[in-house]
């Protein structure tokens, strides 16, 4: 029975009803230890009955042993990896180490997570209960998050307990449920029902100590005497000089431990010291203090520990970690390296090799070179399944044992590494503030500069990232290890927005063709950019970031085309190499292109995952740039609510850590879909605003057409003339019909009247010459027909309205849609009202559009499920609410309906 958490039970039992009708659902309970978590999740378990629950629960001594977690969750529906497509079940069983091979993509493995548990919620509800989740090995718990954030209509409940104050156990992105002590009549209650007869005196004390922690009101107690609840208790008795409830349980812990005999102790300390459950472990080890079965018995009496046929537990963490600290050092050491000796003569370096390599580096007060190596063997065999923060924790340890300064800073760099690449940056900072770089080689010294300007960029400081990397640079003379270097130095300083940095960058770059794109970026805007597209990437993560740098500046020179050439094939590279900590960039990269193109669903599309994914491993920094780019997505098709609070979102984060870049992007946001909406003052300012922020010309680009626009509709034409004038010597920078095109419809807006057609004329024969942007497209035609009207040729400018409201509508870019209309109607013709395709496809969710597009490409729901990241079950629920909305009953309609939209 429960006390007091009426209110937390009904929203669990509400959780399971939901997930009988298909609905499912997560939620993450937190609070002290002993606040009654565990209680609440064999609340959940009695309710779901027998054979519906998955249980895993986090050991502290196996927080470093990648997909141990993972592995007790899913081993009894392991069944269900025959059904999962291939690179699912290759993902799962890399985890489960059944194949020998590393997991390469961790996408496919939190999908193969999502898939496998929606298979066997089939026939009927299931519950996942994830208890003591901050001990949780991280490989684990990144991969049942990510399925957790993405459950949908599987029938799934997954309920994580975690204890706060434990560093590392916080799960963001899903519900929490914080619990808080007891109150008054609840204490009571409990204290009636459970506890013997208590003097008030005593009942008081126990009270004021317990503060409303169930534990603590039944373990506080237990420990006295007949005589001390009888009221002859002492002020000492109790350990009231203690911060917290938990920490008076685990004091009263430890006068119990005392109490029991030497061996006892000794058997106990060494299960506590692996706390794997390993009953014969524990006896074989606990031979070295000459202690036997029989000397548990105490414990097991005192109701400190469970045993079964062959395993042993301890009734409560907080009982586990009282024994480990109430022994001495040199006991905690010797338990230690029992436990090595013991795993050592069952496998010698089998399958028990990196239990036995912990408990000896467990064991080891000094250098000890050969331990450490055994810590860097721990470390890649962990690496290689990409178990990355075990990884990482192994690379510390080797390094703490090692006496090499040169060696430790290698070893620490490693640790640096593998922790950014699972998303710790907190400890990644931690580490790289410890190493000595000048003892790193140029080739680790290059990773460590990008390493280290991440940890920058997430502080907050991109251009402290900058200066970190050019001065990293100047040691560095392999061109293969330079040059991601210096892409990164100038990605950074673009971010910063401080023009003198950009300027110190540009003098920094070496004068070879293969530059030329970064010094256009960075440098003067004349600069050459005659290899634009065509760097001379090499092979891996070297010319990946090259090619990244290539795209992006041909996204910006407005070589569209061959930028969404770019950033597909970096997407699939990322994909097919496991490449995680480039593949939120390079979807940042395609959903820009596409966005420029028109094809704004496979943009949403591509933002979302690269949100998702960014928000997965924690970089903030990208998170932002793709809100910017949601946001911008939004302001085109009239999203409003939406816009603002992705571009606020945006520009919150943005003014807290300096990211002046992204900041200006959501300024264009709001100042595009002020300018949509007709408010052309308020765009005007927003547009204004982003300029300011933006540190170089070629990187106002993007804005300065709307810039023009904004001030020529709220009358203020001088305010145009700087833009103006800077967009054509972008235009001729960059030599592509699509950027000489917008700056031709500028020069038609605000030069002389008498010029203005010969300008809007050649602008859509430019436009028609390059890469297809049909939104810029739109917009000159929109505004060649609004200039036609007023001279009175609405003949004329009928032909040119009508296009582009076409193409708003089949955009869905609703408030250009509307403004088309106006003019068009204002010509004298007679409009229809919207019925084009898009405007169906605007009843449905963000969601809902992304998977009707790839159902309308013949994809089944498990191919859809594996691309999004979703469960095939909740793709065909998409499916099913999405054709009543579009007027159709089956999927084969879906192609024709999208063709129309084309």
């Amino acid at each position: 029975m429960l006390y007091g958490r009426g209110t937390e039970q009904d929203q669990i039992h509400r959780m399971l009803i939901r997930a009988g009708d298909g609905a499912s659902c997560a939620l993450v309970i937190h609070g002290e230890a002993g606040i009654g978590k565990t209680a609440l999740l064999e609340y959940a378990a009695g309710l779901a009955g027998p054979g519906r629950v998955l249980r895993t629960v986090g050991i502290e001594s196996e927080m470093e042993l990648a997909f141990g977690g993972l592995h007790q969750l899913l081993w009894p529906v392991s069944n269900y990896r025959d059904q999962l497509p291939e690179p699912q079940a290759a993902a799962l069983n890399a985890a489960f180490g059944l194949s020998g091979e590393a997991v390469r993509d961790r996408f496919s493995l939190g999908t193969a997570v999502l898939t496998t548990l929606s298979q066997a919620a089939g026939s009927g509800p299931l519950l996942c209960l994830i208890d003591d989740s901050q001990w949780l090995d991280q490989a684990s718990l990144d991969a049942l998050t990510f399925a957790a954030r993405r459950l949908h209509t599987e029938g799934v409940v997954m309920l994580f307990a975690v204890r706060d104050g434990v560093p590392g156990g916080q799960i963001t992105g899903l519900p929490q449920l914080l619990l808080h002590g007891l109150d008054p009549s609840a204490v009571d209650a409990l204290l009636t029902d459970r506890v013997a007869a208590l003097s008030p005196y005593t009942r008081d004390q126990i009270v004021e100590q317990a503060q409303g922690n169930p534990l603590a009101l039944l373990e506080l107690p237990a420990a006295l005497t007949a005589e001390q609840r009888a009221g002859q208790l002492n002020p000492v008795t109790l350990p009231a000089g203690l911060s917290t409830p938990s920490s008076r349980i685990q004091e009263t812990f430890r006068e119990q431990i005392r109490r029991l005999p030497e061996p006892t102790r000794a058997m106990l300390l060494v299960a506590a010291a692996d706390d794997s459950g390993d009953l014969d472990l524990v006896l074989r080890a606990s031979t070295r203090f000459g202690a036997t079965l029989e000397d548990l018995e105490p414990a097991e009496h005192a109701t400190l520990i469970l045993l079964t046929e062959n395993a042993l537990s301890f009734r409560h963490p907080l009982i586990r970690s009282a024994t480990y600290q109430n022994g001495a050092l040199a006991r905690r050491l010797a338990a230690h390296r029992a436990l090595a000796d013991a795993l050592d003569e069952e496998s010698g370096v089998g399958k028990h090799a990196d239990r036995r390599a912990w408990h000896l580096a467990a064991a080891t007060t000094g250098a000890d070179e050969a331990v450490a190596a055994e810590m860097v063997g721990v470390a890649q065999r962990a690496g290689g399944r990409q178990g990355t923060a075990s990884a990482s924790a192994a690379y510390e340890r080797a390094a703490q044992l090692t006496a090499d300064s040169a060696g430790r800073a290698r070893l620490l760099a490693a640790a640096a590494f593998t922790s950014a690449e699972a998303g710790q940056f907190h400890r990644t900072a931690a580490l790289t503030d410890h190493i000595n770089a000048v003892a790193l080689d140029p080739g680790m010294l290059a990773d460590f500069a990008r390493v280290r300007a991440i940890v920058e960029l997430d502080r907050g400081s991109p251009g402290q990232a900058a200066r970190i990397l050019l001065e990293c640079a100047d040691r560095i003379s392999s061109s293969a290890d330079l040059a991601p270097v210096l892409t990164e130095a100038v990605q950074t300083a673009q971010s910063s927005g401080d023009r003198q940095l950009m300027a110190d960058v540009a003098a920094r770059l070496p004068d070879s063709p293969e530059y030329a794109m970064a010094r256009a970026m960075t440098g003067p805007l004349d600069a050459v950019r005659d290899t634009m597209g065509h760097s001379q990437a090499g092979e891996g993560e070297a010319g990946f970031a090259e090619r990244i740098l290539a795209g992006t500046y041909d996204q910006l020179f407005a070589d569209h085309g061959t930028a969404l050439d770019t950033a597909i094939a970096c997407v699939r590279d990322c994909r097919a190499q496991d490449m995680v900590g480039w593949l939120h960039t390079a979807l940042h990269l395609l959903a820009e292109t596409q966005l420029s193109l028109g094809l704004y669903e496979e943009a949403r599309t591509a933002a979302t995952e690269g949100l998702a994914v960014a928000e997965q491993f924690g970089r903030r920094h990208r998170e932002t740039y793709l809100r910017a780019t949601l946001a911008t997505l939004a302001a085109l098709q009239g999203e409003q609510e939406r816009c603002v609070g992705l571009s606020e979102a945006t520009l919150d984060y943005a003014d807290a850590h300096g990211i002046e870049l992204a900041a200006a992007h959501a300024h264009r946001a709001l100042g595009l879909l002020d300018l949509g909406l007709g408010d052309a003052g308020n765009a005007l300012t927003h547009l204004e605003a982003a300029r300011s922020r933006v540190g170089h010309p070629t990187l106002a680009a993007f804005l300065l057409p709307d810039l023009v626009e904004a001030a020529i509709r709220a009358g203020q034409r001088e305010r145009a003339a700087e833009p103006v004038a800077l967009l054509a010597q972008w235009a001729q920078a960059a030599h592509q019909p699509a950027a000489l095109a917008l700056s031709r419809r500028c020069q038609a807006v605000t030069g002389p009247e008498d010029e203005a057609e010969q300008h809007f004329t050649a602008a859509l024969h430019l436009h028609d010459a390059g890469t297809t942007q049909p939104f810029e497209r739109a917009r000159t035609e929109l505004l060649y027909g609004e200039w036609l009207r007023r001279e009175r040729r609405r003949t004329d400018a009928r032909s040119h309205l009508r296009t582009a409201l076409e193409t708003f509508e089949k955009l869905g870019a609703q408030p250009w849609t509307s403004r088309a209309r106006t003019e068009l109607q204002a010509s004298g013709e007679t409009v229809d009202p919207d019925s084009r395709p898009n405007a169906l496809l605007g009843r449905l969710s963000p969601q809902e559009r992304e998977v009707v597009r790839l159902a309308a490409t013949g994809a089944t729901n498990r191919q859809i499920a594996t691309q999004l990241f979703l469960s095939p079950r909740t793709v065909g629920h998409h499916l099913y609410r999405a054709f009543p909305k579009l007027g159709i009953t089956t999927r084969t309609e879906l192609p024709q309906l999208l063709r129309q939209d084309r």
